[in-house]
């Protein structure tokens, strides 16, 4: 949702839930419902902040990866002349497309 301004406004919702043991450690289930609110799926990759008030888990930004071409500009380019390019075809514009 949005306040008046037009800025996003985080929905927070209230959830009982109860520490149980899970192997040698405590775990927390985190419920289908809490999981769409939270934008969590299994498998995701979160921060747990932790202090004496209690826990707060976010999920990790994605990292998005640089994108890896087969060939480089420079290949592709290789051997082009104007003539290949068919640079005498292209259109000349006039001023009154060029907004001038």
């Amino acid at each position: 949702s949005y306040n008046r301004r037009g800025t996003k406004v985080m929905e927070t919702m209230r959830f009982d839930a109860t520490i149980q043991t899970w192997e040698n450690g405590l775990g927390l289930r985190i419920t289908r419902l809490m999981s769409e609110v939270a934008h969590l799926e299994r498998g995701a990759e979160v921060w747990v902040e932790v202090s004496e008030a209690g826990l707060v888990v976010r999920p990790k930004e994605k990292v998005r990866r640089k994108i890896r071409f087969p060939y480089s500009e420079a290949e592709l380019l290789k051997g082009i002349t104007p003539e290949k390019a068919h640079a005498d075809e292209l259109a000349v514009l006039t001023i009154r497309e060029t907004g001038v």
